[in-house]
């Protein structure tokens, strides 16, 4: 007579502790489940990565946008050095041009002066550029009118037409049209020396835009060439100031830069520049997400009551389930499942709804307006149409891992309690 194998025990995370944890997350209250508080925890994390998705996103977007407009302004990579005044400088531009992933090469003459119009004097900056050099400036660009763009840099050394920010021609009360006067700290040299200060009456030829009141504010945009008269420095360049395709890896284009520019070159990128300003972009995103992600864990804490309650009104199926032959094991998984499957379900759904609001923000914000009757973004003072958002895929990740480790150390915590319950007390007194 045969005998049947003995069956093997259940092993970790079987089915019927899976069967066990939902079956007491779907229990009423008064069957000693906890639907309400486990609504309660689900809600809250859900809400708390929703949120932390959406504000990073929109943190994200707004500085990729920031971003994008101060190095469409300035550059991402800039030589200066021998290579400036050298006789086959020319051949050295078309070189630099040649490396791959550049997509702008362009001289420039910068120095402070002083603008006087309307009454006012201010204070900034002249950046000589070259006529067909001015739409690598692309917001700059594209804020000008066709007659501007047209005008500039026609005539003798470049014309008497000089462009400005919108800002700067509010501060001064003037516009299109309307003379202005630059003053030189340093002239052009001669024979008997330095000539010193000039100054030179210019006709306004348009008004930009850059999407930075700063520079607006800052900045005049001369012809090269009537710039090298001006100050002084005919014929000469302050520097090179090179665009590539992707600035954020402007690293994997330093060498071949610098391999193209020559012997005598100094390279620096926008990193050098804009040290303080991107420093402090990095410090605020690791601060919001410090703070966000503590939200996330306060929600997640949340289990804790829940599964605590739960392990308080189970103590009689705890004690049952030990006496028949589960082990701690077990009923540390059947609780711990419980609680993770809530943080689970919270973190998956806020992700959707993160996702969902941040593809659709414009969308919403137009509805909010339509609905409300008020402005929520003023594109006069943004130049933007919406709320940009930015979905970065490493952020998302980062976001479910931690909710999701959050959720699992916030049930592991009251599973230990009920594996470690002695069944004879929990059934002493029923």
């Amino acid at each position: 007579m045969t005998h049947p194998a003995p069956s093997k025990p259940a092993g970790a995370f079987s089915a019927w502790e899976f069967g066990l944890a939902l079956r007491y997350l779907r229990a009423r209250r008064k069957e000693g489940g906890i639907a309400l508080i486990a609504v309660i925890s689900y809600v809250a994390i859900a809400l708390a990565v929703m949120a932390l998705i959406v504000v990073m996103s929109i943190m994200a977007g707004f500085r990729a946008e920031l971003m994008s407009r101060l190095l469409s302004f300035n550059g991402h990579v800039y030589v200066q050095g021998a290579v400036l005044n050298a006789p086959d400088r020319d051949a050295a531009l078309k070189r630099i041009g040649d490396v791959p992933g550049v997509i702008s090469v362009t001289p420039l003459v910068e120095s402070q002066a002083l603008f006087q119009a309307g009454g006012q004097t201010s204070g900034g900056i002249v950046r000589g550029v070259r006529a067909q050099d001015l739409a690598s400036t692309r917001f700059v660009y594209d804020s000008l009118t066709p007659e501007a763009r047209r005008a500039f840099g026609q005539g003798a050394y470049g014309g008497d037409r000089v462009l400005i920010g919108k800002a700067m021609a509010e501060q001064l009360g003037i516009g299109v049209g309307s003379p202005i006067t630059l003053y030189s700290p340093t002239g052009a040299d001669s024979a008997f020396g330095n000539l010193g200060g000039l100054t030179k009456t210019y006709i306004v030829g348009g008004l930009f835009s850059s999407g930075t009141a700063d520079f607006d504010r800052a900045y005049i945009f001369m012809p090269l060439e009537q710039a090298q008269l001006f100050f002084g420095k005919e014929g000469l360049w302050d520097v090179v100031e090179i665009k590539v395709d992707q600035p954020d890896q402007v690293d994997r284009h330093l060498a071949a830069i610098r391999e193209a520019a020559g012997p005598g070159a100094l390279v620096s990128d926008w990193r050098n520049r804009l040290a303080a300003f991107w420093g402090a972009l990095k410090v605020e995103k690791v601060a919001m997400s410090i703070i966000l992600g503590l939200v996330v864990a306060i929600a997640a804490l949340n289990i804790i009551s829940g599964i605590v309650m739960l392990v308080k009104n189970k103590t009689r199926d705890i004690a049952i389930l030990r006496t028949v032959g589960a082990s701690r094991g077990s009923m540390l998984r059947v609780f711990f499942i419980s609680g993770a499957a809530i943080g689970a379900a919270g973190t998956f759904t806020g992700l959707a709804l993160g996702l969902l609001f941040c593809l659709n923000i414009g969308a919403i914000q137009h509805g909010l307006e339509a609905l409300l009757g008020v402005q929520l973004f003023n594109a006069d003072v943004y130049m933007l149409d919406a709320v940009p958002a930015l979905v970065d895929p490493v952020d998302v990740f980062w976001v479910t891992v931690w909710s999701l480790f959050m959720s699992c150390v916030a049930s592991l915590l009251p599973s230990w309690r009920a594996a470690r319950m002695d069944p004879v007390e929990a059934l002493r007194f029923e």
